[in-house]
C-alpha cells in the first residue's frame, strides 16, 4: 500500500473505518475470537503467497476465471486441510502417554523435590516445598486462569470450532480475492484498507516468529537429542520438550523464557552441572536469537525487543494471557496505520 502523504486530509470514511477497526480488534480479545482471526488470516496468507504460482498457472486477463477458480478452489481446502491435520496431530501428540504435557508437569515436580538436597538454599525458598505443594499450586494457578485457558477442558471444542471456522471464511476471502476484481467505494475501500494493513501486520509478525522458533527448536534439538546423548546423558521427555519449545516459541520473547525453564528443571533428573549447563547453552543460542529477532521482526515491523514487551505488558493487564498472543499483531497493525500517514 502506497505511503499516505503526510498533508492528506483525513476523510470521514477513514475515521469510521478506524473507529470500527478498533471496536473489532476490541472485540476479538475481549470475547476470545483470537484463536479465530488468526486462523483465518494464516489460511488467507498462505493462499495469498501460492496463488502467484497458480496465476502463472492459469494466465487471464479476464476478471473471472474458472480454471483459475477450481485451482485456487483446490489449494484453499489442501491447506485448510494440513492446517488442521497438523494441529490434530500436534494435540494428539501432547495428550499421548509419549508427549504428555501433565506427565512432563509430574515429571518436573518429582525432579524438583528430588534435587532439594543439591540447591542452593536461597533458591529453594522460592521453590515448592513437595512435590504434592507443587501440584496444589499448578492447579491453583490454573482454575484462576481457566477463563483464559480456554484450549484446555470444557472449552477445547468451542475454540476449535472457531478456529475451524476461522480457516474457512479465511480461505474463501482469498478465494474471492484471487478471482474477482472488486470496485469499492469510499468507505468500502477505507476499511479494506485497514483490513489489508491488518492482515499484512500479521503476515510480517507471525511469518517471522514461526521462522525464529523453527530456528530455535532445530538449535535445541540439537542439544536435546545429540550433544547431551553423545556425552551419555539421557533426559526424559525430549519430545514433548522440542514441540513445546516449537508452539511457545511462536510467542515473541515470552515463549523462550518457559521453555527454557522446563528445560533446565528436566536438566536436573541428571545433576546440577547438566542443568547450568542447559542454562548456559540456552543463554548463548538466545543472545544469537536476539539479533537474529532484531534482524527478522525488527525488520519487518521496525520494532525493538522493548518495545513488544511493553505492548505486551499492557496487553496481559488488559485481557490476560490472551493479549501477550495478540499484543504484536496489533502494535504492529498500530505502527503500519501511522508509517501509512507518515507519522513515524
Amino acid at each position: 500500500m502506497s505511503r499516505l502523504s503526510q498533508a492528506s486530509p483525513v476523510t470521514v470514511h477513514e475515521i469510521a473505518a478506524w473507529v470500527l477497526t478498533a471496536f473489532a480488534l476490541f472485540f476479538v480479545v475481549k470475547f476470545s475470537l483470537l484463536p479465530a482471526l488468526l486462523a483465518g488470516l494464516l489460511v488467507f496468507q498462505l493462499v495469498h503467497i501460492i496463488t502467484p504460482y497458480i496465476s502463472q498457472r492459469f494466465p487471464s486477463k479476464r476478471p473471472s476465471n474458472r480454471a483459475k477458480l477450481w485451482a485456487v478452489g483446490i489449494l484453499v481446502f489442501i491447506i485448510v486441510s494440513l492446517l488442521a491435520l497438523a494441529g490434530a496431530g500436534l494435540m494428539a501428540f501432547l495428550r499421548s502417554d509419549a508427549g504428555s504435557v501433565t506427565v512432563l508437569l509430574a515429571k518436573m515436580a518429582q525432579i524438583l523435590e528430588d534435587s532439594r538436597k543439591i540447591l542452593p538454599s536461597w533458591l529453594l525458598e522460592h521453590l515448592p516445598a513437595d512435590a504434592i505443594t507443587f501440584k496444589e499450586q499448578a492447579t491453583a494457578w490454573l482454575r484462576s486462569h481457566a477463563d483464559e485457558l480456554q484450549v484446555v477442558g470444557k472449552e477445547a471444542g468451542r475454540v476449535t470450532a472457531h478456529i475451524i471456522i476461522g480457516m474457512i471464511v479465511g480461505g474463501m476471502l482469498a478465494l474471492r480475492e484471487a478471482v474477482i476484481i472488486d470496485h469499492f467505494k469510499s468507505f468500502a475501500r477505507a476499511l479494506v484498507g485497514r483490513c489489508s494493513l491488518l492482515s499484512d501486520a500479521f503476515k510480517r509478525v507471525v511469518f517471522a516468529q514461526i521462522r525464529i522458533s523453527a530456528i530455535n527448536t532445530f538449535f535445541t534439538a540439537i542439544y536435546l537429542a545429540v550433544v547431551l546423548p553423545l556425552a551419555g546423558i539421557h533426559l526424559p521427555l525430549v519430545k514433548t520438550m522440542i514441540a513445546i519449545t516449537f508452539v511457545v516459541g511462536l510467542i515473541p520473547v515470552i515463549g523462550n523464557l518457559i521453555s527454557n525453564t522446563v528445560i533446565v528443571v528436566v536438566s536436573l533428573s541428571q545433576s546440577l552441572g547438566v542443568a547450568i549447563g542447559s542454562l548456559v547453552y540456552l543463554v548463548v543460542i538466545h543472545k544469537f536469537e536476539y539479533f537474529l529477532n532484531a534482524r527478522i521482526v525488527g525488520s519487518q515491523i521496525r520494532a525493538n525487543a522493548w518495545e513488544l514487551l511493553i505492548a505486551m505488558l499492557c496487553m496481559e493487564a488488559a485481557f490476560g494471557l490472551i493479549g501477550i498472543v495478540a499484543a504484536p499483531i496489533y502494535y504492529a497493525y498500530i505502527k503500519a496505520e501511522l508509517r501509512a500517514r507518515d507519522l513515524i
